[in-house]
């Protein structure tokens, strides 16, 4: 056995004021430690990976634009279109869904049997040009696309304003 070794089971001793001091917060770190190395075990889904982590209920959003549309691209992956909301409220786009997804597995040894429901909502605010009569939408695999025109000549209007120092 090494002389670090050694060192390492040896009990610790209290050499001084500073040590015994030091002690409880060593020991508080080491429960820490010890808390987030068993984080999976207590915890079996954090265990499957990003399967898991792409069914939490956050669906990404993509926008662009260009002269005379927005285009909008929501991922909401294993959720079918009947549960899925799209609306206008005043000067929002909003869109509202659930996802509910259940796994069971079963081997010899183990039986597992999970579910997991969450629903979603998305806002986003609609430009002042935007047509809100002209709005479409369309999913495929996953991904909803919608398409708002633009109004002509409906820019919203910019000014500078000056500051003034008092």
């Amino acid at each position: 056995m090494t002389d670090d070794a050694a060192l390492a089971t040896r009990p610790r001793e209290h050499t001084d004021l500073s040590d015994y001091l030091r002690e409880p917060f060593h020991r508080l770190r080491s429960e820490v430690d010890r808390m987030f190395d068993e984080f999976p075990a207590r915890f079996p889904a954090a265990r499957f990976g990003s399967r898991y982590l792409a069914s939490m209920p956050l669906p990404a959003v993509e926008m662009t634009e260009n002269d005379d549309r927005y285009r909008i691209s929501v991922e909401v992956p294993g959720v079918p279109h009947e549960n899925i909301d799209l609306s206008i409220d005043n000067d929002m786009l909003v869109l509202k869904g659930e996802k509910q997804d259940e796994r069971e597995e079963k081997e010899r040894d183990y039986s597992i049997s999970e579910r997991t429901y969450g629903s979603f909502e998305r806002r986003i605010a609609l430009p002042q040009d935007a047509q809100r009569e002209g709005i479409e939408a369309r999913t495929d695999n996953g991904v909803i696309r919608i398409e708002i025109p633009r109004k002509e000549n409906g820019a919203p209007e910019r000014r500078r304003i000056e500051i003034r120092n008092t």
